[in-house]
């Protein structure tokens, strides 16, 4: 099969950004911390925009709850919960169950959807703004599981994708988020193809190995696009 092309164009600033993405429980945050702990890169984290985007008082975490009521909000174990949403607490703060919120979008591609135009352009805008902080930074890495999906590939100048087998997903995942197989394989289904993402990126990290190979492998893919990037 001949590899695929993104159809957007890769950054061209001096700025060196590595786009690090994958599929779910793939192995993107181990490779992210490395990058952080090891190299000493900053590290710009989608999962954790996405999820100060959704915190409680938000305007994301008002248009949820108004959208989906109690069955997404996290029980309050210090007041005993009503039969019906409190929508005053719901303004105030009410926090979101993830949980719940993660069965009824990975198991709904339309309700999948619409929380992604709600919180896609929240963490857009908080990339941008990171961006502009570290505007002197000579490497700067986006680690962003829907890289492709997002569209944010246009922000790296090259791409990243952490791979590992199939059954190695699914395992990690259920192991991980304390997920059936049938949630977990869900989740797995709901993102592109890890063998698509393959065929998009500049690097391709194995994750099928054991930790100080995986340093290994990031070591010697770090030192392979710095001497890419410095080529005349």
């Amino acid at each position: 099969m001949k590899p695929e092309r993104s159809p957007r164009p890769r950054w061209c600033g001096g700025q060196r950004r590595i786009g690090l993405t994958g599929g779910i429980a793939s192995g993107k945050s181990t490779v992210g911390r490395r990058l952080a702990e090891r190299h000493g890169l900053p590290v710009l984290d989608a999962d954790l925009y996405a999820r100060e985007a959704l915190a409680p008082g938000s305007a994301a975490s008002r248009a949820v709850l108004e959208r989906y009521g109690a069955q997404v909000q996290a029980v309050d174990t210090a007041v005993a919960p009503g039969p019906r949403l409190d929508q005053a607490r719901a303004s105030a703060g009410a926090e979101l169950d993830r949980a719940a919120l993660g069965r009824i979008v990975f198991t709904d591609a339309a309700e999948r959807c619409w929380l992604e135009e709600l919180v896609h352009p929240l963490v857009g805008q908080r990339f941008a703004a990171e961006l502009e902080r570290l505007a002197d930074a000579p490497v700067v890495v986006l680690m962003v599981p829907l890289l492709f999906e997002a569209g944010l590939d246009g922000l790296c100048s090259e791409v990243w994708v952490v791979d590992c087998d199939p059954q190695q997903q699914l395992q990690r995942l259920v192991a991980r988020d304390g997920v059936g197989e049938a949630e977990a394989r869900a989740r797995i289904a709901a993102q592109w193809p890890l063998e698509r993402k393959c065929s998009l990126a500049d690097v391709v990290i194995d994750n099928r190995v054991d930790g100080s190979q995986l340093a290994g492998a990031v070591a010697a893919a770090l030192a392979r696009s710095r001497e890419t990037n410095s080529a005349p």
